[in-house]
This record gives structure tokens, C-alpha cells and sequence, in this order.
């Protein structure tokens, strides 16, 4: 009697565990930068830290009802939308630091747009106003003397953007893109040319954030995210194949094909997160808010001073 009076007692335990496993919700995106994320669910690194993840791929024009309806706690986006989220009232707070894209954002041009000034009264694509494409082609239009008023602008996606570019589409002239779909339109040249990258503009930065209620009724939670997150980028450093291969598969790439997008960007480690937030986060936060004041995305700044919670990253 003793074996199954023990079976007992050590199923009684892990459900008891398991009850005592926080339960988040996050919204991102298949974006090659959050992948980290999906590694530390799929490699149980969130469960290891006590915590019950599920990550729901919602549109980044959406991810802030998601948030607002209390659907997900939290969420993977760039900086300036954090920006733009709390300009309209979806409270929200950055915790860390994902990536920052070195070339993995981008601008695809057709044959005969020679830079960024021809595309005065062209037509192009990007996401709806408030994601990261549509701000990146602010901020790219803005370096060239350009301001979106003098754009016209197709809503599409990321994917369906570069998939536009790589079929032709008649009247598109220039599109914004981002990994993995970015690396399409470079494996199709005849499709057009990457005018300019995140190389050229180094502006696309991506942050991991929570609600203020979520991170005051959860400290240890947000701290155990923190932690996860930065154990999927040691064990991306230790078993790399492994790694390609978990992250790819959520994008529907092989291990190879995420390895070589995954070079585009670089994610961002507990040194890097502190070098960030000491003072970068606040620079870039500034001058982002005045373009998104200034192309008229946001009507009001909010409190840029409330937007990142540093006690995660120490």
C-alpha cells in the first residue's frame, strides 16, 4: 500500500506546482526578433522560472486591444509603440529589451527608384499607422526631407508587403518589410532592391512590456520573464543548431534559413539591456515621440518617464 499511497502524495505535489505557476499571456508576432521568446516556451525555460507562458501571435495594430481587453499582460513590440499605445490610453510599461535590427527592417524599391527623394508621390507599402513599418517609413522619409503627407500609403502587412513586391503589383512602388520576409525579396533581386535598412537608419528597437497592474500585483513574475528570456539567449549561444531549429520551425523555416535571418538583428543580453536603458532608451524614446507628434500618430506625449520599469534587468 505504501507505493501507490506514494504515487499519491507525488501527484498531489506536482499539481500543486503546477496551481502555483503564473499564468501570462503575451502578444507578439512572427517577427524574427521575439523569437527568443518562443524558444524559452518551447525549451520549458518559462516553466523552469515558475510560469505558465502563452504567446498569441496578434497583429501588431492589434496587440494594444489585446492588452486593453485584458486578453494578454503583456506584449513584444518597438519602442515607439509603446509611445503610441499610452497616447491612447493603453497603459503599459517596457521591462526589457528583446533586439535591436541591424538590417532586418527595410525598405524594398521597385527597378528605377534610385532613393528615398524619387518616391515623392509614389505609392507604398506599410502597416497601419502606430506599427513599427509604418514609423519606420516616417523616419526614413523624414532623414530625406519627406514627410508621410508626401507618400500615398497602402495598409499591408509585412508579409503580404514583400509578397506584393515579389508578384509585381502594378501600382506599389516601394514597400516596408522586416525578417523573415525581407530575406524573400533579397533571394529576389528581379523583384526589386532593398533601398535602405535599419543599417543605414539604426531606429528599430524591440522591448518586451507588461501593464502596471500586471507588474504590481506580479513582481516576481515579470522578474522570472526577465530571467527566462535571457537563459534562451545562453542557450542559443550554447546549442545554437538546436536553438535555429526550434525558432525556425514557428516561422516555418529550417534551422539554416532562421540562422542566416537571424543574422540581421542582434538580441540584446542583461549588459546590454543595462548600457540601453542607462540612457539610449530615453534619447531615441524623445525624438520618436516628436515624429509621431509631428506626422500627427499621436495627438498628446505621454509621461515618456513612466515607460520602462529597470528593476527587471539588474
Amino acid at each position: 500500500m505504501k507505493r501507490p499511497l506514494l504515487a499519491l502524495a507525488l501527484a498531489a505535489l506536482c499539481v500543486t506546482a503546477q496551481a502555483q505557476e503564473t499564468k501570462v499571456a503575451v502578444g507578439l508576432s512572427g517577427w524574427t526578433g521575439f523569437a527568443p521568446l518562443t524558444l524559452a516556451k518551447e525549451a520549458g525555460l518559462f516553466r523552469k522560472h515558475g510560469l505558465d507562458v502563452s504567446l498569441k501571435k496578434i497583429p501588431q495594430k492589434d496587440r494594444h486591444l489585446a492588452i486593453a481587453s485584458g486578453d494578454i499582460q503583456c506584449a513584444a513590440t518597438t519602442v515607439e509603440t509603446w509611445i503610441v499605445w499610452n497616447a491612447n490610453g493603453v497603459a503599459t510599461t517596457q521591462i526589457f529589451q528583446l533586439d535591436k535590427s541591424f538590417g532586418a527592417d527595410g525598405m524594398v524599391v521597385k527597378p528605377g527608384i534610385q532613393s528615398i527623394k524619387d518616391l515623392k508621390g509614389k505609392t507604398v507599402a506599410a502597416s497601419a499607422p502606430g506599427t513599427a513599418p509604418y514609423f519606420t517609413l516616417a523616419w526614413m522619409l523624414s532623414k530625406n526631407g519627406l514627410s508621410l503627407k508626401d507618400v500615398n500609403i497602402v495598409n499591408l502587412e509585412p508579409q503580404a508587403a514583400a509578397n506584393a513586391m515579389i508578384a509585381g503589383t502594378a501600382n506599389l512602388d516601394a514597400a516596408m518589410t522586416y525578417e523573415p520576409f525581407l530575406s524573400a525579396v533579397r533571394a529576389k533581386p528581379e523583384a526589386g532592391r532593398i533601398i535602405a535598412t535599419t543599417l543605414d537608419y539604426p531606429m528599430v528597437m524591440d522591448t518586451f512590456g507588461c501593464t502596471p497592474k500586471f507588474l504590481a500585483e506580479n513582481p516576481k513574475a515579470a522578474q522570472a520573464l526577465a530571467n527566462a528570456y535571457f537563459d534562451a539567449l545562453d542557450m542559443i549561444k550554447a546549442d545554437p543548431k538546436k536553438s535555429f531549429e526550434i525558432m525556425g520551425a514557428d516561422v516555418k523555416q529550417t534551422g539554416e534559413q532562421f540562422e542566416k535571418s537571424q543574422s540581421f538583428l542582434r538580441w540584446q543580453d542583461r549588459a546590454a539591456n543595462q548600457k540601453f536603458f542607462a540612457g539610449e532608451h530615453a534619447a531615441f524614446s524623445k525624438e520618436a515621440a516628436d515624429l509621431l507628434l509631428a506626422a500627427g500618430i499621436i495627438r498628446q506625449i505621454p509621461d515618456l518617464s513612466r515607460l520602462a520599469d529597470t528593476r527587471f534587468i539588474k
